[in-house]
């Protein structure tokens, strides 16, 4: 009995001294020799205070930024009031390298009537470019450059935006060099191919200036999400706007540079009416406007008939209507189902394209 109360005794204090000694050396590290402040007695006061790693989308704008160029578009003016003498305007804007052929999508506005394109990418080089075609109504041009192994931007086919995304332009504003701003989405809008405004577009709060248009508009992951385009103006100078700022979707803009780039045009199917209301009772779009010598008016359409079904789809919303219209080949028949007077009736209608 005495020799296991004496074991338990050293044990005892064997423990308290251990105890004891830890206490020691955590609180006076400098009693051991090569224990300091980067030790794990330190770390264990220390470790909830570390520093984490800090939030930064320096991985997405390194997998993108190779992609966008620097656009340079001059054109070549004569003034009478100067002896006819030349001058050249130079012109700045970005671009985005789309695939591995070269073609490149901007604005219309960076390079409209220029005589000579030039594109410089990050690494330095230069290439003369092309205009393969543009489309007004959305402001895009495609461009295309003779050169291989080019950078490409991450895509995603089915890129769907939402309000809130966190999201970041690349371009070249007032030719600083390459820049990146940070923003949300802070409004989004219709990808289909119907005549534009600015409610197609999406929204964002990502700063664009003189040298940003035409270029990317990336995720948090570096994918393409957009073309910067412009930013909001209005004709009160009074007003100081701050914040808003747009781009073309990415599906909307890829389907605009697929189409040019096979056709040099985008087609667009035309019917020659206007609406902006749509009737929730009867679901269907309310006739505003017939134009004369216009497909609707060869068909029968008449002004206060509301249009519920094209061929085989419902008209779920104006926009619905508009782009299902735009979005047909021309010379193409469809089936209009109309409400005129309480009555429901049907009408072939062979859609034409529409004109720039």
């Amino acid at each position: 009995m005495k020799l296991f109360s004496s074991i338990k005794y050293i044990i005892t204090a064997i423990s308290y001294g251990v105890l004891l000694a830890v206490v020691l050396l955590l609180l006076m590290p400098g009693l051991v020799p090569g224990l300091n402040e980067t030790s794990l007695a330190t770390s264990l006061f220390k470790g909830s205070q570390a520093q984490q790693t800090p939030l930064s989308f320096a991985k997405a704008v390194s997998i993108a930024s190779p992609a966008v160029v620097n656009i340079y578009s001059e054109q070549i003016e004569v003034n009478p009031q100067y002896g006819r003498k030349a001058r050249k305007s130079t012109r700045l804007g970005s671009g985005v390298i789309m695939n591995t052929h070269g073609y490149i999508l901007t604005n219309l506005h960076v390079i409209r009537q220029a005589d000579l394109i030039q594109v410089l990418l990050q690494n330095g080089q230069i290439y003369p470019a092309e205009l393969i075609g543009f489309d007004h109504y959305t402001d895009l041009a495609v461009l295309k450059v003779n050169a291989s192994n080019l950078p490409v931007i991450p895509q995603r086919e089915q890129q769907i935006s939402l309000v809130g995304d966190i999201v970041l332009a690349i371009g070249n504003p007032l030719n600083l060099g390459q820049t990146v701003t940070q923003g949300i989405i802070s409004a989004t809008g219709r990808n289909g191919l119907s005549n534009t405004s600015y409610l197609e577009f999406l929204q964002m709060d990502a700063a664009i200036n003189e040298g940003n248009s035409g270029g990317a508009l990336i995720n948090s992951n570096g994918i393409l999400v957009g073309i910067n385009s412009r930013k909001f103006t209005q004709s009160n100078p009074q007003l100081s706007i701050q914040g808003i700022f747009f781009a073309v979707p990415y599906q909307l803009a890829y389907k605009v540079m697929r189409q040019i780039i096979e056709n040099g045009k985008v087609v667009r199917g035309w019917l020659g009416i206007s609406t902006t209301n749509y009737n929730t009772e009867l679901k269907g779009f309310i006739v505003e406007v017939v134009m004369n010598n216009s497909p609707a008016q060869a068909a029968g359409i008449k002004v206060d008939d509301v249009v519920y079904q094209i061929d085989d789809a419902p008209i779920k919303s104006v926009a619905d209507a508009l782009d299902i219209i735009a979005e047909t080949q021309p010379n193409t028949e469809l089936t209009f189902k109309i409400y005129r007077q309480g009555n429901a009736i049907e009408t072939k209608v062979k859609i034409t394209e529409l004109s720039n």
